[in-house]
């Protein structure tokens, strides 16, 4: 049996690879003085791995480096991109809130008139810079119902009158034009009631010149002055604005003077209100209704 052992050459290597294994083990772990081509060779390997190692980690931290500032430079342009784009959404949503806003104090305005005005609401599409006090254009026209010195309002007071229409726009003239002679009778609610007509607008001080009111009129600041239905053209009770100041008279002369505040915010215009003709004119019997008929006359007139 041992000859047969013996004779298995593999058998045989595979027994002394094991002897030798275990003698380098124990020559490994047992303490002994390194001979000095073991050390020579030791410390030429240690030498050659600091010489290659600290270039070589130079040179991977600095790859390293890049590769952390590519990162931090796309997370720095993707934070950018999410901020804007958080600016922007934070923007329309103030736009909506806004609008929204706008949206329900005119329908709160038109429940609340529907028993005195027949509205219909139109959203501003124009308006000149150079000519911002002048005119605007509505998104409604002829094939809407609107006509020509339809008076045009917001929740806050009278803006103006149609002035031209096409069939899916129309012109409004602004209360505070004073290039095209526009005017509106007007109703000063003292006691007892007095009359006039809106016809000029100082851009400086942004107040409306109310022209013909009676030299007797009891008017002072405060008091409310609202449309007057004397011309057929506007339906009564619009609010115009307020009285700021009276003018003194000079003598000889027949009519004063008042300038009051808009109360609609004439510069800031989003939507308005087209209040269609479905009124009957007022008929009264004083000085001041006469002064002021005569007034719209000389103006068509010219």
């Amino acid at each position: 049996m041992l000859s047969k052992i013996f004779n298995n050459k593999h058998l045989i290597f595979i027994l002394l690879s094991i002897i030798l294994l275990f003698i380098l083990i124990w020559s490994t772990i047992g303490s002994r003085n390194l001979s000095w081509p073991e050390k020579f060779l030791k410390d030429t390997v240690s030498m050659t791995q600091g010489i290659i190692y600290k270039p070589a980690s130079k040179v991977a931290g600095f790859f390293e480096d890049i590769r952390d500032f590519t990162l931090i430079f796309a997370e720095n342009k993707s934070l950018k991109a999410s901020l804007h784009q958080y600016s922007q959404v934070v923007a329309e949503l103030n736009q909506v809130k806004e609008e929204n806003k706008r949206l329900k104090e005119m329908v709160d305005y038109k429940e609340s008139v529907a028993n005195k005005y027949h509205l219909k609401a139109a959203g501003v599409i124009g308006r000149s810079p150079d000519r911002w006090n002048n005119m605007l254009v509505i998104d409604k026209g002829s094939k809407d119902g609107i006509t020509k010195d339809m008076a045009v309002i917001s929740t806050q007071g009278l803006i103006g009158k149609v002035y031209s229409v096409s069939n899916f726009s129309a012109n409004v003239q602004m209360i505070s034009d004073s290039e095209h002679g526009g005017f509106v009778f007007a109703e000063i609610q003292s006691q007892p009631l007095s009359y006039g007509v809106i016809e000029g607008y100082d851009p400086i001080t942004q107040e409306l010149r109310m022209n013909k009111i009676e030299l007797n009129a009891e008017i002072e600041q405060g008091q409310l002055v609202v449309t007057s239905n004397l011309g057929g053209k506007f339906p009564a009770g619009i609010l115009i604005g307020e009285i700021t100041k009276v003018e003194q008279y000079s003598s000889g002369e027949l009519t004063k003077t008042a300038f009051l505040k808009p109360a609609a915010d004439l510069y800031h215009i989003k939507e308005v209100f087209v209040v269609e003709k479905d009124f009957e004119p007022e008929v009264i019997s004083t000085t001041a209704a006469s002064s002021t008929e005569s007034s719209e006359s000389k103006k068509e007139e010219n």
